[in-house]
């Protein structure tokens, strides 16, 4: 039988976020990332994502416990760790959900994962490119990146997290809108505790959108 221990640390496997068990707090988020994202593309489509996710040390060093991380076998042990992540995000869409209006745009596998460790923290990169190169529209392609069940907090932390390839940038502009949950939904998720059923509608409601303003040249 798994230790409580190692049953976070699988769950956190499972779901490809940091599930991180904290007694400083009862409230949900329990885990924190800082993203930036690269956006690809030409003057008339996106084609894909380069994606820069950096965990807060607590969530950090609980990914590597009881990992071997001596110099002779760091470089093994971040890409064996990274490659678990990576393979066990496909069903979870990489928490990267972009759309044309409702209308969700499909991806690939994503390419060239790394993690890394810069002192206390590990950053996972990756590329997730389109299944096809999306055309620009005027207004209506948003991007959103959540843990559903809002046990991970996943934002930019400022607008120029966000970074257009030039190209692309000549002719759009990116607008970051901030979530604006109820009081009752703050309270909510507030009340829960690390082992609650997760609630996949919550992470949607406390997340940030991305949209896109273009004018594409004909």
């Amino acid at each position: 039988m798994l230790s409580d221990g190692k049953k976070m640390k699988f769950r956190w496997l499972s779901i490809a976020a940091t599930l991180l068990y904290s007694s400083a707090g009862l409230a949900h988020p329990h885990s924190w990332i800082d993203m930036k994202t690269y956006i690809h593309g030409t003057e008339q489509q996106i084609t894909g994502f380069t994606m820069e996710w950096t965990f807060d040390a607590m969530t950090s060093a609980y990914m590597l416990d009881g990992e071997d991380m001596s110099p002779d076998h760091k470089a093994q042990t971040l890409k064996q760790v990274g490659d678990s992540v990576m393979h066990n995000m496909i069903n979870e869409h990489y928490f990267t959900y972009f759309y044309n209006g409702e209308q969700p745009i499909k991806y690939k596998l994503a390419e060239n994962g790394e993690l890394t460790q810069n002192r206390t923290k590990l950053t996972l990169t990756f590329d997730l490119p389109l299944s096809k190169p999306q055309p620009l529209t005027k207004d209506s392609l948003k991007v959103l990146i959540f843990e559903p069940s809002y046990y991970v907090d996943m934002s930019w932390k400022k607008s120029k997290d966000v970074i257009l390839d030039p190209e692309l940038a000549a002719v759009c502009n990116a607008e970051m809108i901030e979530p604006n949950p109820t009081p009752e939904q703050m309270s909510y998720a507030m009340s829960l505790p690390p082992d609650a059923d997760p609630d996949n509608a919550l992470g949607q409601l406390f997340t940030q959108t991305v949209r896109l303003h273009c004018k594409p040249s004909s």
